[in-house]
């Protein structure tokens, strides 16, 4: 059971990553200065997403080794992955309010479903 738990982790960890990847703007680092690079309108917004790549990505890595310590690897990361592409829509919808359609929600209903699958029938 503790596994399932990392393995949820992950994918929350996986989901704030791929947030810090669309936000990273590389041209713009360039321009941080030394005493500007902490200010909330400069530095941050440019900062902020570099520091979230690699946390949320090493705790990501860490979590999912935990979890495919117990889990069989196949069974996880497709349990993974859809975890986390359920929880990228949540994010899209409920966060950042864009549209959605009943397809998307059929089909991430249908995800939804594979991983209680995963989880209920897994040999791990």
């Amino acid at each position: 059971m503790q596994a399932w738990f990392f393995l949820f982790i992950a994918a929350s960890f996986e989901t704030a990553w791929t947030y810090s990847v669309k936000y990273m703007t590389f041209d713009l680092l360039k321009t941080l200065r030394w005493n500007t690079f902490y200010t909330p309108n400069v530095g941050l917004p440019i900062l902020l997403p570099f520091v979230g790549y690699v946390v949320f990505g090493i705790a990501n890595i860490y979590f999912f080794s935990q979890a495919i310590k117990q889990i069989p690897t196949p069974t996880a990361f497709a349990v993974w992955t859809a975890m986390a592409l359920a929880l990228i829509k949540a994010v899209d919808v409920f966060i950042f309010k864009t549209n959605w359609s009943l397809t998307e929600l059929f089909f991430l209903t249908l995800i939804g479903v594979g991983i209680v699958g995963l989880r209920v029938y897994s040999a791990g």
